[in-house]
């Protein structure tokens, strides 16, 4: 297994999960200081080098028997490994949440079967969760023609990584499926209120990367995904969206990742620890039936790591035929479960529960 990007807030922790549990993967990245330094620390092998050369990019993942690429944001990073991977026979991970990504992945199935390779994008907190509930909905209403998902964190933060991603998204802030196509959608286009054990809380809609995912893993062509924020923010969300625009242009985007890069670090450890993420979730279908089902699941990044390193053991022991896939169709539905209950709580209601009329 080789982790790229392994220098990065997640690909640290993505790396000290696979040494806990008894692996010894190759660490790289661009940084060769950076990965030098993490390397010497964990007693791992390690490599150096960019992504802009692919003869480089074949070099240095030879000999691997999965490349778990940790470096984004995905959109500039994952087709030059993914070519990689697809010309060498390597296996390909990822932890990207990037709709784009997704799409342009999942689109090269028949090339990963040929090559005789598993691409396998999305294999942290987004999508694993939602897309284990997204076809969890689907068992319990097999003729579901929508589905909203959504994920309310309590506690944690973002890493510099994810906040990097999110500027590269900012003008395309939202975005849904309808009818089987992808549509954008203005930043908070919709928001509701949905019901958890903790209480009662408002969700506004995102472009997470379900958009993608849970039409590959369902086929359920209307789909739409949503975040937990309080409603004054979803107000002032939808008053500033007219600059949005603004965040696509060059000096922009470069005063924001400057930003990002002196002012934030990423949840700490104790953080992590006690922060946890409910995963809600309802598929209706025309006859105005409907199911919901929750559960919660540890903290973001905190899952990645888990969900990350488990998905490439079971990728690199041949447990996934070549070709494109999500991680509720590489895995089946119970693989978040299966992570451990400090992971993830069970489905409520458990399976069986009659569908309800759809509010």
């Amino acid at each position: 297994m080789l982790i790229y990007g392994a220098n990065g807030y997640t690909g640290e922790l993505v790396a000290r999960e696979a040494v806990r549990r008894g692996l010894t993967p190759t660490l790289a990245g661009r940084d060769e200081a950076a990965v030098a330094a993490l390397a010497q620390s964990l007693a791992l092998p390690w490599r150096a080098f960019g992504l802009a050369d692919s003869a480089a990019v074949t070099e240095g993942i030879a000999g691997a028997g999965a490349v778990l690429h940790c470096a984004g944001p995905f959109v500039r990073t994952s087709r030059p490994m993914v070519d990689a991977c697809l010309a060498t026979g390597i296996h390909y991970l990822d932890i990207t949440g990037e709709i784009a990504v997704f799409e342009s992945i999942l689109a090269r199935d028949a090339e990963a079967r040929r090559a005789g390779a598993v691409l396998l994008p999305g294999i942290g907190f987004d999508v694993v969760p939602t897309d284990c509930l997204a076809r969890e909905l689907q068992s319990r209403l097999p003729d579901a023609i929508h589905l909203d998902l959504a994920f309310v964190a309590e506690g944690g933060g973002w890493s510099r990584g994810t906040l990097a991603t999110m500027i590269e998204s900012l003008p395309h802030a939202g975005a849904m499926r309808r009818n089987g196509r992808i549509v954008p959608l203005p930043l908070a286009a919709e928001s509701m209120e949905i019901d958890l054990p903790v209480g009662r809380r408002t969700v506004m809609s995102i472009a997470w990367g379900d958009v993608a995912t849970a039409f590959h893993t369902t086929g359920i062509p209307n789909i739409r995904t949503f975040t937990g924020v309080p409603e004054r923010e979803v107000r002032l969300l939808q008053k500033v969206r007219p600059l949005l625009p603004l965040a696509g242009l060059k000096p922009v985007k470069r005063l924001l990742q400057l930003w990002v890069r002196r002012t934030v670090t990423g949840p700490s450890a104790d953080q992590r620890r006690r922060a946890r993420t409910w995963i809600w979730g309802m598929a209706g279908n025309e006859r105005g039936e409907a199911v919901t089902v929750y559960f919660s699941t540890a903290e973001g990044y905190a899952l990645t790591a888990r969900s990350a390193v488990e998905g490439a053991l079971r990728v690199e022991a041949g447990g996934v035929p070549p070709g494109a896939w999500t991680p509720a169709r590489a895995f089946g539905t119970q693989f978040i479960a299966e992570l451990g209950p400090e992971f993830a709580t069970p489905f409520v209601p458990p399976a069986g529960a009659a569908p309800n009329a759809r509010r």
